[in-house]
C-alpha cells in the first residue's frame, strides 16, 4: 500500500534487511536520526504483509534475502505499485547487478557499506522526484527545506539530509533569513541546558553543515558569521 507523499510529514520507509546487526544497530537508528519513519523487516513475506496494511513511501531492500531474491521483490513491487519508491541496498555492487536492479524497477542502487547521510539524501531525492518536485522554477525560492524540514534543498536542486540538530539549527536561521540570529538564540534552539552547552559545538555544527552542502550540492551555503554576534542566512541567494 502506498500513499502520496506529504511534505509536512516524515517519509515512511520499509527497510528489508536480514542482517539483524546492520539493520537494528546501524540503519534503523541512523535513518530515524535523519527524521524518517522507518520499520525494519527481515523477509519478503513480511514486507508484502506490511505493504498491505500500512502506507509506505519508499522500500529499501537487499538482494540476498532468506525467502526470495531482492531482484524479484523489486519487480513485483514495481508491477503492483508504480508510484512506490524502491532503493536497492546490497553488497553486490558489480555493474551487471546494478543494471539488473534498475531494470527490475529500482529507482536507485546503492552498495554496502553505505554512509547514512548518502542513503538519507537518496531517499529525499527520490521522494521529490516521485512527487515531481524537481522543478527548475523552484530555484527562485532560494534555499529551502523539504521533506518535513529534514531535507535542505539548494537553489539548483541539490539536496542534503539533515540530522535532528541540523534541522533545528537551519529552521531557526531560515525563520530569520537576512537577519542576524545571535549565538545565544541558536544555542537555545539546540538545547534546554544552555549553560552546559559547549559553545564550540555550535561552530563545529555550522562548519560541518557548510561542508556537507558544498560536497553534496556544489553550492556555497550563504551563511555569514558576524563576529561577536551570531550568523546571518541569506536564503534567497
Amino acid at each position: 500500500m502506498t500513499a502520496s507523499i506529504d511534505a509536512d510529514r516524515a517519509l515512511r520507509v520499509a527497510l528489508l534487511e536480514d542482517d539483524l546487526l546492520l539493520r537494528d544497530r546501524v540503519l534503523l537508528p541512523g535513518l530515524r536520526d535523519f527524521g524518517f519513519e522507518v520499520i525494519g523487516l527481515e523477509t519478503a513475506a513480511e514486507l508484502h504483509a506490511h505493504l498491505k496494511t500500512l502506507p509506505t513511501d519508499i522500500v529499501v531492500l537487499d538482494v540476498g534475502l532468506p525467502d526470495q531474491s531482492g531482484f524479484m521483490v523489486a519487480r513485483q513491487l514495481r508491477s503492483q505499485s508504480p508510484s512506490l519508491g524502491i532503493v536497492m541496498l546490497t553488497g553486490r555492487g558489480e555493474t551487471p547487478d546494478r543494471v539488473r536492479g534498475l531494470s527490475e524497477g529500482a529507482d536507485a542502487y546503492l552498495s554496502k557499506p553505505v554512509e547514512i547521510e548518502l542513503l538519507a539524501a537518496t531517499l529525499h531525492s527520490l521522494a521529490r522526484r516521485v512527487q515531481g518536485k524537481n522543478d527548475p522554477a523552484a530555484a527562485s525560492q532560494g534555499w529551502r527545506l523539504d521533506g518535513g524540514g529534514w531535507c535542505l534543498v539548494a537553489p539548483a536542486g541539490g539536496n542534503v539530509a539533515l540530522t535532528k540538530s541540523e534541522r533545528r539549527l537551519f529552521q531557526r536561521l531560515l525563520a530569520s533569513s537576512g537577519e542576524i540570529v545571535t549565538r545565544e538564540a541558536l544555542i537555545a534552539t539546540l538545547t534546554e541546558n544552555v549553560y552546559d552547552f559547549d559553545t564550540h559545538r555550535l561552530d563545529s555544527m555550522i562548519h560541518r553543515l557548510r561542508r556537507k552542502v558544498a560536497e553534496a550540492c556544489g553550492e556555497r551555503l550563504p551563511l555569514i558569521a558576524v563576529h561577536g554576534e551570531g550568523y546571518v542566512l541569506n536564503a534567497l541567494r
